[in-house]
């Protein structure tokens, strides 16, 4: 099983964590895509706590989390 993990405004009418068999995606731009997750609003990704690309591949038991832009001041 992947756990997906969504922070501050991508969980907008969306779940905080997902759980997604991993024969049924095969990178973090599957998961984007199946959550309807445009690629320009993910500002930072990781995968098991380490930066990653969406082209990435991911496998049984990762942890992906997904961050948009976050303006502070």
């Amino acid at each position: 099983m992947v756990e997906v993990r969504l922070f501050a405004n991508l969980r907008k009418g969306r779940e905080k964590v997902y759980f997604m068999e991993p024969d049924t995606i095969t990178t973090v731009q599957d998961i984007m895509d199946r959550l309807n997750i445009p690629r320009e609003e993910v500002n930072i990704l990781l995968i098991n706590g380490f930066h990653q690309k969406p082209e990435t591949k991911v496998n049984d038991e990762d942890i992906v989390s997904l961050f948009p832009a976050v303006g502070g001041g």
